[in-house]
């Protein structure tokens, strides 16, 4: 026996010493057989013959029991092994140093008897492999009965979750057969009124009819007036007659007057009542200036209403591409933001686009080669829109934060912040004079902002909801404010008192806009309807349903012959009005914000949800 040791570990091996003397080896005879005797006589072919049959034989009984398998001697392990095996297995190492000096003492001496060092019995080996079988066994069943549990709260979870989505389920079938049946209901209701709406269409049609009939007879009884009042001026001072009691002008005069009422029409155009409204008016902005004046010396006052745009006379017409609405190819893109574009804004002397988006900042960039020029931060939440001085020195912004600001580029940051508002801002539009801007607000009102005094100078009340968008007429006093309760209003700047509403929308407004020459309106709701309005006649013109997706922006180009109508569908409708054609541009990814025509009428750029924008041209 040899042991060899690592450290504090020993290891057995047994060892067999051959004893290679000669002496006590046993030597065997070899038979000779008989039938091999006279060999030499035996024929070679008869003996290859022979030998080719019984190998044939051998591989056929090697391929019949197939490959040969290695035997293994199993050899019985001795007591000494058996006790040093266990005693290495337990690591009781100073047991096994003094078993073995004991064991080899007493082998030496020979007190150990036969079957104390002979083979350890099988019962031994095999109680230790079943406690090694059972122990592997018990780790596989731990192993199964983890795995058993995993699975059963797995199925309790999965089991739990297909009752809840049936429940969910069958709560919005019962939902959404109880929407159905309210939509029937509805339009059943909504057809019993198609009658009275036809009776009222018509009441309201002679209605007009008749109001238009009393403003002629109106005008006519103020033209002979006017024509009496001017004679009896021109009789006192020049004749010096005097007019008697009960005496009336003769036929004669009357009919003079008649005359001179009809034909005095100034060089303006104006009739005797738009005369009369005229120097009304003057006299109220006289006495409001007066009385603005004196209470605070450094408010701004608003220009004269001449009704005339002097942009007009530098439009030639629209150009070749713009006749179609088709005409139109995606030039360019470029990404701006992190998150989406909320509004546009293009500066009124250079080919500078300013853009707002929901990361709270604003950006100015070179269009159309997409160079960023300067960027503000400074709001506290997403901004809404922006609008260029028409010095183009200045920039407004509007934010969800309630707040809006005005930023200097010549001193390149914010010099004043409007608080005044008390909810989000929607939209801002600057007086084509500069010393005003106003605002529309998620708090029901508008604000006109006076930028030398620094305050609200009026505040527009009258909407029932949020007003989403607000815009100065082009050279005039005039705000349109477009409304989610379903209307537009006319408001005269100077005295923040609502001029004219129209009616028509059946969904919140999201904007509306000017032509250049100010007689139309065109205005986009949440359902994808677009209306252009008469603004002499308070009446819709055109009414386009490019829906079911909700339009938030439209915008006409320098002629007024096409409208840009950006959709939540991601693409940009436009219409041409003379012919009524619609024309899609698409290229954005997600819904357009805005979309606005270069004055010039060169191209047009948009901005969407995709945080991109891109020139058309």
């Amino acid at each position: 026996m040899a042991t060899t040791y690592d450290e504090n570990k020993f290891y057995l091996e047994k060892e067999q010493i051959i004893d290679d003397s000669d002496e006590e080896y046993q030597y065997e005879t070899v038979p000779v057989d008989e039938d091999f005797i006279g060999g030499d006589e035996e024929d070679l072919e008869i003996a290859v013959r022979t030998i080719q049959e019984k190998t044939g034989d051998a591989e056929a009984q090697v391929r019949k029991e197939g490959s040969p398998r290695p035997n293994v001697v199993h050899r019985p392990e001795v007591v000494d092994d058996f006790v040093r095996n266990f005693l290495v297995k337990m690591g009781m190492g100073r047991t096994l140093d003094s078993f073995q000096t004991e064991w080899y003492e007493l082998q030496q001496k020979g007190l150990l008897n036969e079957e104390d060092i002979g083979v350890v019995p099988d019962i031994y080996a095999r109680n230790q492999s079943l406690d090694e079988e059972l122990k592997h066994l018990k780790l596989e069943r731990d192993r199964y009965k983890e795995a058993a549990l995993k699975a059963k709260d797995t199925y309790v979870k999965l089991r739990k979750e297909r009752d809840y989505h049936r429940m969910h389920h069958k709560r919005v079938v019962q939902e959404k057969n109880k929407l159905i049946n309210d939509i029937k209901r509805l339009k059943k209701h909504y057809e019993s009124y198609e009658p009275t709406l036809r009776q009222l269409k018509h009441k309201y049609e002679v209605a007009m009819k008749e109001k238009m009939l009393t403003k002629l007879e109106r005008d006519r009884a103020v033209g002979q007036v006017t024509g009496l009042q001017t004679t009896i001026q021109s009789m006192e001072k020049y004749k010096g007659s005097r007019i008697k009691e009960g005496t009336g002008l003769s036929s004669t005069s009357f009919h003079y007057c008649e005359r001179g009422a009809e034909n005095m029409v100034d060089k303006f155009g104006r009739g005797p009542t738009q005369r009369t409204l005229a120097v009304e008016r003057n006299n109220q902005d006289n006495m409001a200036i007066f009385e603005t004046e004196k209470r605070y010396p450094n408010d701004s006052e608003f220009p004269k209403d001449t009704g005339i745009n002097p942009l007009l006379a530098h439009v030639k017409g629209p150009p070749g591409h713009l006749t179609r609405t088709g005409g139109f190819r995606l030039s360019s893109t470029f990404q701006s933001h992190a998150l989406a574009i909320s509004g546009l804004a293009l500066h009124p002397r250079k080919q500078i686009l300013c853009t707002t988006s929901d990361d709270h900042t604003w950006k100015m960039w070179a269009v159309p080669s997409g160079d960023i020029i300067m960027t503000g931060e400074g709001h506290t939440d997403w901004l809404s829109s922006c609008d260029f001085h028409p010095s183009g020195s200045k920039l407004a912004t509007t934010s969800g934060d309630t707040t809006v600001k005005i930023w200097d580029f010549t001193k390149a940051e914010c010099v004043h912040t409007f608080t005044d508002h008390t909810h989000a801002v929607w939209s801002c539009s600057w007086h084509s004079h500069g010393d005003f801007l106003a605002t529309s607000s998620m708090d029901n009102t508008s604000k006109i902002w006076d930028l030398n005094s620094l305050r609200c100078r009026y505040t527009l009340r009258g909407h029932a909801d949020s007003v989403n968008s607000i815009m100065f007429l082009p050279f005039s006093n005039t705000v349109c404010t477009a409304s989610a309760d379903k209307t537009l209003s006319l408001w005269d700047a100077r005295q923040g008192l609502c001029a004219q509403t129209f009616f028509g929308h059946e969904h919140s407004v999201n904007y509306a806009a000017f032509n250049m020459k100010g007689d139309t309106i065109a205005s986009c709701d949440s359902y994808g309807v677009v209306k252009l309005w008469d603004v002499r006649k308070g009446t819709p013109m055109v009414s386009l349903d490019v829906g079911p997706h909700q339009a938030n922006h439209v915008s006409f180009d320098s002629s007024g012959m096409v409208v840009s109508i950006a959709s939540n569908d991601a693409t940009i409708k436009m219409y041409e009005v003379a012919s009524g054609k619609v024309a899609s541009l698409v290229g954005h990814e997600d819904a357009v914000q805005a979309a606005m025509f270069d004055r010039t009428g060169e191209f047009m750029v948009s901005g969407g949800s995709d945080c991109s924008i891109r020139i058309w041209t």
